[in-house]
């Protein structure tokens, strides 16, 4: 089998993928091309389509623990390629095989109307014998560097984001050679680089414990940048390394050397990785961020609540906190209808008789003891006043008090050398199992039918680290796939609930969840004043429409406070909490007045594309600022924490010369201006006070 030397460009207008193989060499991603770039003259550090290590053949060359040169990967030869549509999306698909074995890998690739955004994953099949698969990447480039001026390790920024519990979205940006790239001059003697690598590992089922599974390569003097994310909700990899002069980018699901995983395919068998995307962009960092935004909303699955974007009341935050009754929501459930509040979710512990419930939980039945009527009584009046009632849910866990760890068989379970893995008193479900999938179906319709209910909160607390199995990591991403096939099919038999994505707050803000679930937790943030960066920096990450942010106003607050813990929440989704049963008149119409406000223009959320005048903000920036850009206007939430200095001005280069016109739409205590600069394109904001927020919209002058 020999193949004929060839070349393929295949786009749509925004993004043209060039692909090049030789008759003695794989298939190679030679370049990506936005809109007027002129095509570079050399592609010698093009890495092939798809890097494969599989455990007979490992890797050519001295390559570090860089996923790099996988002999495996170096074997392949064209095949074919085709291309299919599906509505607005366009696919490429290439076919290569390895001549001697008949190994094969297939790359897909997609593209969706005129983004310039492309996602891809990739397919392995044993040939005539079996195999061993240790790495299979979704996406490799390495082409990052070659339109750089000057030093690359100085060039190109490297975006990264921390996503620390209750601190979520700590985006930071080095250069490389901050990072620990450098260019070590050993090219010329024949080598392909430092053999080094910048790499992000995610371990264990929360796919965004530690870090998001995004990241950006930036070069600031051109303003060319590639953003991508890893679309799973479990374990995943990604790498930036030098080769050849240049810089890769390598992007994967689990992985043999970092997560214990390996597929063992026998003949004709197949594995296929899991799908990234990856944005470029003209315009920096923010442009590849808009980019995404809008790739989100395609991929994302259609639902209701994406076109109400209700106001949900969760009696969890600085509120009930896992300890409810008749007794204690009922006035809540009062207090949140007169907020105007759309749902009520009762949140953990509904089904406890006592405090001690975490390591028995399982069965998921209302407790007659905090709910001595029946929680239905409880449901009953959330709906008589308005409001669909949801509960809280931990569907993936079982305590190991609980009766049902004796009642399911062993293989419903993670284990480890026969053995159930055990986390913080719970064990973990293995959805590929039918018994644990049958159990949680049961669970799911009988709550949604005896309670009538609209809104689940799926929430998981513990993360089971490697896995489970033989090869742990090849279970657990079993198990991440088979818990998405679940979710799937409770939405298609339940096509109205509202179901939640909660992980100890933001744990698992990936889009292979968030492509499914249509509302997000963003965080477990209970203090007032840690809540802006959090809120500001959120939509780098999660669609505005998606994110739910926590809003606790209480009987304590000033009006300075009460705003600082509402505004947030209203360039996103508002999970109103704290006990405003207890909240005076005065407070409970300002809670009432902001969401007032956030339902006149909440429709536009869909809309809206993310841009920070003041840059991501750090923990503790003084200032912080978010604009949404929708297609009515451009709403901008402003924060001033713990500074002496009460006047900041916000640049809106894209704006300069146009006249706007500057409408507050809430501020708590009624005092801060705002004012804008035609020449200079600069909104200028005056908060009085420290500790003190706003909210206003920008719209053209007429």
């Amino acid at each position: 089998m020999t193949a004929q030397p060839g070349e393929l460009r295949w786009g749509n207008g925004a993004l043209t993928v060039h692909l090049g193989w030789e008759e003695d060499g794989p298939v190679r991603l030679l370049d990506l091309l936005l809109t007027g770039d002129t095509p570079r003259q050399s592609h010698r550090p093009a890495r092939p389509l798809v890097e494969l290590e599989c455990t007979g053949t490992g890797r050519t060359g001295t390559s570090g623990k860089r996923h790099v040169d996988g002999d495996a990967a170096a074997r392949q030869r064209y095949l074919g390629h085709e291309e299919r549509t599906d509505g607005d999306w366009r696919e490429l698909i290439v076919s290569t095989a390895d001549p001697a074995g008949g190994l094969r890998v297939t790359a897909h690739l997609r593209l969706h109307a005129q983004l310039p955004v492309l996602r891809s994953w990739a397919e392995v099949t044993a040939g005539q014998n079996a195999v061993t698969v240790e790495y299979l990447s979704s996406f490799v480039f390495a082409g990052l560097a070659g339109r750089v001026r000057g030093r690359w390790e100085d060039g190109l920024r490297l975006h990264t984001a921390a996503n620390p519990w209750s601190g979520e979205f700590r985006w930071s940006d080095h250069t490389l050679a901050e990072r620990g790239l450098y260019d070590v001059g050993m090219v010329r003697y024949g080598q392909t680089g430092s053999k080094n690598r910048v790499a992000l590992t995610s371990t264990g089922a929360w796919s965004s414990a530690e870090h998001l599974p995004m990241g950006c390569v930036e070069d600031p003097a051109s303003g060319r940048a590639l953003l991508w994310q890893i679309e799973h909700n479990g374990a995943w990899h990604a790498e930036v390394g030098d080769y050849d002069d240049d810089v890769y980018l390598a992007l994967s699901g689990p992985t043999d050397r970092e997560h214990a995983w390996r597929a063992r395919l026998q003949p004709g068998q197949s594995f296929t990785g899991v799908p990234v995307a990856v944005a470029l962009s003209p315009d920096g960092f923010q442009g590849a961020v808009g980019a995404m935004t809008a790739y989100r909303r395609a991929l994302v699955r259609p639902h209701p609540d994406h076109e109400r974007l209700p106001v949900v009341f969760n009696d969890f935050n600085n509120c009930l906190m896992s300890d409810p009754s008749t007794a204690a929501v009922l006035p809540l459930v009062e207090a949140a209808a007169a907020a105007g509040a759309e749902y009520y979710v009762i949140d953990a512990g509904w089904y406890a008789d006592t405090d001690g419930w975490w390591d028995a939980v399982g069965e998921w039945e209302e407790s007659a003891v905090r709910f001595p009527g029946g929680l239905k009584e409880v449901t009953d009046r959330i709906r008589a006043l308005g409001m669909l009632p949801g509960l809280w849910l931990e569907p993936e866990v079982v305590g190991v008090r609980s009766p049902l760890a004796k009642t399911l068989p062993e293989e419903a379970f993670f284990q480890r050398d026969g053995e159930r893995v055990v986390q913080w008193g719970r064990y973990q479900l293995d959805l590929r199992h039918p018994a644990a999938r049958t159990h949680l179906d049961a669970v799911v319709d009988r709550l949604v039918t005896d309670y009538g209910l609209g809104y689940l909160k799926l929430d998981y607390n513990i993360d089971i680290g490697t896995g489970t199995g033989d090869a742990p990591g090849a279970g657990l991403l079993g198990h991440n796939r088979a818990l998405l096939d679940w979710l799937d099919a409770v939405l298609d038999r339940h096509p109205g609930l509202v179901v939640e994505s909660c992980a100890a707050g933001g744990s698992r803000s990936d889009y292979a969840t968030l492509a499914r679930f249509p509302i997000h937790s963003l965080t477990d943030q209970q203090d007032h004043h840690n809540l802006p960066p959090i809120a500001v920096a959120a939509p780098a990450a999660v669609l505005p429409e998606q994110g739910a942010m926590w809003a606790y106003p209480q009987a304590e607050f000033d009006t300075d406070a009460i705003g600082l813990a509402l505004v947030p929440a209203l360039l996103g989704r508002i999970h109103l909490s704290g006990r405003i049963d207890r909240l005076d008149p005065v407070r409970l119409e300002l809670v009432r007045t902001a969401l007032d406000v956030y339902k006149g223009y909440r429709a536009c959320l869909g809309t809206a594309v993310p841009r920070w005048p003041l840059g991501l903000p750090g923990w503790r920036a003084p200032w912080t600022a978010l604009a949404l850009h929708c297609t009515d206007a451009i709403r901008v939430s402003v924060f001033r924490r713990e500074t002496d200095t009460d006047r900041c001005a916000l640049p809106f280069p894209e704006l300069r010369g146009r006249a706007m016109e500057v409408e507050p739409l809430f501020d708590a205590a009624g005092d801060a201006t705002a004012s804008w600069d035609l020449s200079a394109g600069e909104l200028t904001v005056t908060l009085p006070r420290s500790q003190s927020a706003l909210l206003l919209r920008l719209i053209p002058a007429p």
